[in-house]
């Protein structure tokens, strides 16, 4: 076999972070993006996969989570992983198909509120708090970070179309 190496681009590398006053839009390194799936029977893991240290955990649905970081993990880093999560979980690494977005800024909650049903208000989506839903057309996980910062997670393939959006006046 030949020595054909495949070079994934980030999909977001040419889009500078888009900033004004009130927010900012920047894409996050494409590190790691693992989406864990609870064995069935098994309680939350939330604590249990946060004690691992192996990066941000985000609640997707009940019995699903997403272990995010701003680094690749290696081959042997992540069948280390899979080993730990047997037999109370499964790995899928989600590296290469998802993407991160980061909105910050005290325009941004109002920004993600004209594409999603989601009612953002702190009082509602506290910080820790993660949701998958729509945003206009697409799918996406979103997680409130912080006071007025988001991470949203995005299938690679719509990336673009979602930024653009979201920069679109």
């Amino acid at each position: 076999m030949s020595d054909l190496r495949l070079t994934l681009h980030p999909v977001l590398g040419a889009r500078t972070a888009v900033t004004s006053a009130e927010v900012r839009l920047s894409a996050l390194p494409e590190g790691a993006i693992v989406h864990v799936l609870a064995a069935p029977g098994e309680q939350d893991l939330g604590s249990f996969l946060g004690g691992l240290g192996k990066g941000g955990v985000r609640a997707v649905s009940p019995g699903h989570w997403f272990i995010v970081g701003d680094e690749p993990m290696t081959h042997s880093a992540m069948k280390t992983l899979f080993e730990t999560l047997e037999p109370r979980a499964t790995g899928v690494d989600q590296s290469a198909g998802r993407v991160r977005i980061r909105i910050d800024g005290e325009q941004a909650e109002r920004i993600l509120s004209k594409g999603t049903a989601i009612d953002l208000s702190v009082a509602s989506f506290p910080v820790g708090r993660s949701a998958t839903t729509l945003i206009g057309h697409i799918a996406a996980h979103i997680t409130r970070i912080g006071s007025d910062s988001f991470e949203l997670i995005v299938l690679r393939s719509f990336a673009e179309s979602l930024w653009d959006d979201l920069t679109d006046d």
